[in-house]
């Protein structure tokens, strides 16, 4: 859990007692490649900090065209908010890329966290915030910036992850077809 500690101590500040009471209360799971964190109908309370590996949120279309909403890579939460927070049905897969762990974050670990540091609260709103213009932005990119810059913006958000990641899930991350990601890529090569 050295990845969570880190990003938790760079948010507040948290004597190592402290810390020892939240990783206590802290669950962490492992998944293969491939498997499942959470499908689509299930209820999850829990949103996900990736210690190590990938994983990706995504939905199936009814013409059954997979469309990546999101790739969490170490240090990145992902979740189902309307699972997490609202207490609906998911309407998203999140799935492990390749093997990765993930510490299960939940209301009752952020009150945890708040009765022994109250800033936290005001830190995580801001995460909330950035998570919010972060997707305003993609959505923005999506409808309006062509093809090769939103690569271009890939690779900004998720540096050195190229070899990670297979091609057609960028391509799919990006509204493309691998076809068109092929043409960008050798595009943004040539100069």
């Amino acid at each position: 859990m050295e990845n969570y500690k880190k990003h938790l101590l760079s948010i507040v500040h948290l004597t190592e007692e402290q810390w020892n009471k939240i990783e206590n209360a802290l669950v962490v799971k492992k998944f293969k490649k491939n498997e499942f964190i959470l499908v689509p109908g299930e209820y999850s309370e829990d949103y996900f900090f990736v210690e190590s590996g990938v994983i990706r949120s995504y939905t199936i279309d009814e013409n059954g065209k997979e469309h990546v909403l999101q790739f969490g890579t170490e240090n990145w939460i992902v979740s189902d908010r309307n699972s997490s927070f609202c207490k609906q049905q998911s309407k998203f897969y999140i799935q492990a890329i390749e093997d990765s762990t993930v510490v299960l974050l939940n209301e009752k670990i952020v009150n945890l966290i708040v009765s022994l540091n109250p800033d936290y609260l005001i830190a995580e709103n801001k995460l909330v915030q950035n998570h919010v213009r972060s997707l305003q932005d993609r959505i923005n990119l999506l409808l309006s910036a062509t093809a090769k810059k939103r690569y271009l913006e890939f690779i900004r958000l998720y540096p050195n992850q190229l070899s990670r990641i297979p091609q057609w899930m960028i391509a799919s991350y990006l509204g493309i077809t691998p076809e068109s990601l092929s043409r960008v890529r050798k595009e943004i090569a040539h100069g």
